[in-house]
């Protein structure tokens, strides 16, 4: 997984049509509505802090895991400047080592896409159910096959926001259901474009596979839904939210 060395300086504001607040609200009234706000929350793949500040403000405790130290000292600063009290910790979902459990736990915006072995996927998510209170939640969501195969598939896109420019370019393994992903970007300062880039990859994973993982992790699928409509999934769904709780112990990997 790419270690987003040049994506974390500009990534906030390549992103900016996330509505972080809203998806939060989102994610909280599923919480609510299939058990309850958790009081120490894991937001797994992190990212720059988005969502684990959200989550903060709302009065709970985050711990917020990534495994690039360089998007986590944008999130650490963002925590500052915020006054949002967050504890970040350098860990990759597959890797994940806490000092004990969490009440729920998220990880959001396709970022377990980025885990392109089937096994390290599986073990992401029997890592975070380890660290699961027994009957609590885990919300993450994927990216579809059919995004992959249909809407990533091959085709660039261009992306300008806030004095940066980028160039994203797709290339997929229809077979493999996996998308290599170039970034080049420029970035405006005092009048010149100074250029970046990244590469790295997505997978998108079967349904069967990942219900066999979400099985094998210990969880049992509440609820699936479509990320834009919030209906269930249809064929052209482009990404699904897994609800999913722990209900039993997690296997051995």
């Amino acid at each position: 997984m790419s270690g987003y060395r040049d994506f974390a300086a500009v990534y906030d504001r390549l992103m900016s049509d996330i509505d972080y607040a809203a998806r939060t609200e989102y994610l909280l009234s599923l919480f609510e509505k299939y058990d309850k706000t958790p009081r120490l929350l894991l937001d797994v793949a992190c990212g720059t802090g988005g969502f684990s500040l959200e989550f903060a403000k709302r009065g709970m405790e985050v711990i917020g895991a990534d495994p690039s130290e360089e998007m986590l000292s944008v999130a650490r600063e963002k925590a500052q400047e915020t006054g949002m009290d967050v504890l970040f910790l350098c860990q990759s979902a597959e890797n994940l080592d806490l000092y004990g459990t969490v009440d729920g736990a998220v990880c959001c915006l396709d970022s377990l896409n980025h885990i392109t072995e089937y096994e390290t996927f599986r073990q992401a998510l029997a890592r975070v159910t380890l660290f699961l209170e027994t009957g609590r939640l885990f919300l993450f969501d994927l990216n579809t096959v059919y995004k992959h195969n249909e809407v990533l598939s091959d085709h660039t896109f261009v992306l300008e926001e806030d004095g940066v420019f980028c160039v994203w370019q797709n290339e997929t393994d229809r077979a493999e259901h996996l998308t290599a992903i170039t970034l080049d970007f420029f970035e405006e300062e005092n009048g010149v474009y100074l250029r970046g880039g990244e590469e790295f990859a997505e997978k998108a994973y079967r349904k069967e596979e990942i219900y066999a993982a979400i099985q094998d992790a210990g969880l049992e699928l509440v609820t699936e839904i479509d990320d834009e409509t919030k209906a269930p999934p249809t064929e052209k769904t482009e990404r699904i939210i897994y609800v999913t709780r722990k209900i039993a112990e997690t296997k051995s990997f």
